[in-house]
């Protein structure tokens, strides 16, 4: 399962509130997603926490969710670890600081041998930035002599991306009432089905979670096969 976490500043907005607080209230909703998602037997669950787009928004905004993000790292990963839970992140750390970038490792490190549950955390991440690095790690394995031209195959382009040893999601589930993408897993959506809910993220639930996985159980996948 995949999800577009949308809606945090309408939230806060709609209360009166500065937008840390909606960020801050969707935090809470990760963990409740996190406890449904294991209720629930699914094995990967991708959040998509930060654009590669978001840090063209105002500073202080982009230094608060940075804060809550820093302090995320340092008082769950503990928990999660404790719970059995594998964190991964996927995206540019070049734009993240060095201490959020060290936390970032330290805790993939210390959960890499969980088994129960992948958090896979989209952070200053871009599906197009994601496609263009892994046509450039082709082209260098095509000039270095690793890789003929003819060798470059779907699959082999799967390898270079964010998530080569992650599922493609089956479903994606977006917040906010929005119904789009929004550059996010632009190759691994390819066959996914989506469910847009109205429920501003802050608001998400497990029953959220559960009406969106009934959803799912009720569509006919095929997966490009005509129908019979």
């Amino acid at each position: 399962v995949a999800i577009i976490m949308d809606g945090n500043g309408r939230w806060a907005r709609a209360r009166g509130l500065p937008k840390i607080e909606g960020h801050r209230q969707g935090t809470e909703a990760v963990r409740t997603t996190i406890e449904a998602a294991i209720r629930n037997g699914v094995r990967y669950l991708t959040l998509y926490g930060f654009s590669s787009e978001n840090w063209n928004r105002p500073r202080k905004e982009v230094d608060d969710i940075m804060g809550l993000l820093r302090r995320y790292l340092i008082s769950e990963i503990a928990e999660l670890h404790q719970n059995n839970i594998r964190l991964r992140v996927i995206g540019d750390r070049t734009q993240l600081s060095g201490d959020i970038v060290r936390l970032i490792a330290e805790s993939e490190a210390q959960t890499a041998k969980n088994t129960k549950l992948d958090l896979v955390l989209a952070l200053s991440y871009g599906g197009r930035d994601e496609i263009t690095t892994a046509a450039r790690r082709l082209g260098e394995k095509v000039q270095s002599g690793e890789l003929a031209p003819n060798g470059i195959t779907g699959d082999e382009f799967a390898k270079c991306l964010h998530t080569a040893d992650v599922p493609d999601p089956d479903l994606l589930i977006r917040t906010s009432g929005e119904k789009r993408i929004s550059n996010f897993l632009l190759w691994q959506l390819a066959y996914a089905e989506f469910v847009f809910l109205d429920t501003l993220w802050p608001e998400f639930t497990a029953e959220h979670f559960g009406q969106a996985l009934s959803e799912f159980g009720l569509r006919d996948r095929r997966f490009g096969a005509s129908g019979t």
